[in-house]
């Protein structure tokens, strides 16, 4: 049987409001160019991605016992996603996105994810032991599956997001990973941070720049520069993060060059602005292939 992908952590229930420019802080009255309710957060994103790549996924998450939490269970069904819901009394974690015309972005938790008392584990042990990977995802309740996945074998990766260098809250999933992506939104000397890692021994390091592309280096000292793909419109950025990691990882698991991985990563991060959900409708193996060999889409 085909080894999957276990992700812990990340599933939310997001109303986007798309303006032309972020308000002033003054009382007003706002006509929005757009408004909508998505799925969104970390790990929903990733398990998207890799689902629509025919990657077998195994998500692990939190739920509330509420609209949103069945909103969250009906947008994930896919035939490469197993949904490991973990039901609490706190309900659904939800935000408020706040999106300009340039796709950045204010995000509004307005019901935050939570740390229950107590998780049962084992099925995430189960999925674990057929995993290639484990993806672990920087929410507080999913620290424990650093040392299940330890346990179990398998490789670490996690996403730090807009990492600053120096958030206590994220060193945890810093020192378990092996593989570590993050942005440079909050970490304008990046290239140090990336270097420290490898030199603690992490075996790559991936820092994206949103449309500026991305670096990487790998354990060997290699970098590599990946500009960002053209994208034929932007919808909505949401997600374009773990768009990017799953075609980067898509194309790991394939035994891939990294060069060509970040290109795989670039091209489903372009293509997912595109579209008012964490995965682009139109992602596919064939898509990000017709991307790297230049043969035109129906996207083109």
């Amino acid at each position: 049987m085909r080894m999957g992908i276990t992700v812990i952590g990340g599933a939310s229930v997001d109303t986007i409001i798309q303006l032309d420019t972020f308000p002033e802080p003054t009382p007003q009255t706002i006509w929005p160019r757009a408004g909508y309710r998505s799925l969104g957060s970390t790990g929903a994103g990733k398990a998207l991605n890799l689902a629509a790549l025919d990657i077998p996924v195994t998500l692990h998450t939190l739920l509330g016992r509420d609209a949103e939490g069945q909103f969250i269970r009906d947008a994930l069904q896919h035939r490469n996603i197993t949904l490991l819901a973990e039901e609490t009394d706190a309900g659904t974690e939800q935000h408020v996105n706040l999106m300009d015309a340039n796709g950045d972005r204010i995000s509004l938790f307005v019901n935050p994810s939570t740390e229950p008392d107590a998780i049962d584990w084992r099925d995430v042990r189960t999925a674990l032991a057929h995993s290639e990977l484990a993806v672990i995802n920087i929410l507080a309740y999913a620290r424990p599956a650093l040392e299940l996945a330890r346990a179990a074998g398998k490789p670490i990766w996690t996403d730090l997001h807009d990492y600053d260098g120096k958030n206590s809250h994220h060193q945890p999933f810093v020192d378990a990973a092996e593989v570590v992506f993050l942005s440079s939104d909050k970490l304008p000397d990046y290239r140090h941070f990336m270097q420290q890692q490898i030199h603690k021994g992490k075996s790559l390091v991936v820092c994206t720049h949103g449309s500026c592309g991305a670096t990487l280096i790998d354990s060997h000292g290699q970098w590599i520069e990946q500009p960002a793909f053209p994208a034929p419109n932007i919808e909505d950025t949401n997600g374009a993060g773990d768009a990017f990691f799953s075609g980067f990882l898509y194309g790991y698991l394939d035994r891939q060059p990294l060069a060509t991985c970040m290109k795989l990563g670039a091209a489903c991060g372009a293509l997912c602005v595109g579209a008012r959900s964490l995965a682009a409708p139109t992602l596919s193996r064939e898509y990000l292939q017709s991307r790297l060999t230049g043969a035109p889409t129906s996207l083109d």
